[in-house]
């Protein structure tokens, strides 16, 4: 199975309108910038979007939201992003907002085959209405689905022709989950090596669940705020 694309509007390609789409990243960092790029470049409509975070005005998801092209965005942190505040408050956008740590839980239920969990996480609060609760040992539990996307983009590192992917710091963070949990899982990578390069012990996802791979070009990694430190 050749897995490996000349670059992103090639991988994307079948992603539809309607599509539910996992987007790898923490803030802006470790987001699948090529392939947003190229999805904003095909203009599909009506994306399902699940993302820890929502971009900010003029990058990453940012620019999907720009282009009215997300019907409903599953996110934990959208604080970035006024035009995310905009179509919320006016009802452009459906929102279901996540406890983190449910988000994470639930990309790994779908990667692991899963269909539900069990967390504490949001009992008596709004997230709990309309959910199922369960009662363990005494504790109150809500059941939270696991999440049943098209397609997961991620971004990674390295990665080799047979899809292993190797992760670099604050980007180990919600691509390893999403990479698992997709139908289909789109890699783009800053360094593309032939089969057999990576050293088995520093994989941290394994190709099995990479379906298309291809190396990125021109990485801005932008920085959401910035601090600095002076020296008085």
């Amino acid at each position: 199975m050749n897995k490996v694309y000349e670059k992103a509007a090639d991988a994307i390609f079948d992603i539809i309108d309607g599509s539910v789409i996992m987007l790898g990243g923490f803030g802006l960092c470790g987001i699948p910038e090529n392939c947003i790029q190229a999805l904003v470049q095909k203009g599909v409509k009506e994306l399902s979007c699940i993302s820890n975070n929502a971009g900010v005005d003029d990058f990453g998801i940012g620019l999907m939201l720009q282009k009215k092209m997300v019907k409903k965005m599953v996110s934990s942190y959208v604080g970035e992003n006024a035009e995310f505040e905009r179509q919320l408050l006016s009802g452009e956008l459906e929102v279901e907002l996540i406890p983190q740590g449910t988000l994470a839980t639930r990309c790994m239920a779908a990667g692991y085959g899963m269909p539900a969990i069990f967390t504490p996480a949001g009992v008596g609060t709004e997230v709990a209405e309309g959910k199922e609760m369960r009662n363990f040992n005494g504790k109150d539990y809500l059941m939270e689905m696991a999440f049943d996307a098209d397609f997961a983009i991620v971004k990674a590192w390295k990665g080799d022709t047979m899809g292993n992917l190797i992760y670099k710091d604050t980007a180990r963070n919600f691509n390893p989950l999403m990479a698992m949990a997709g139908k289909i899982t789109i890699a783009e990578v800053e360094e593309l090596v032939p089969a057999g390069q990576l050293d088995p012990n520093h994989i941290h996802t394994p190709g099995i669940f990479v379906h298309r791979i291809f190396q990125g070009v021109q990485y801005e990694k932008r920085i959401e705020q910035k601090t600095t430190l002076q020296k008085k």
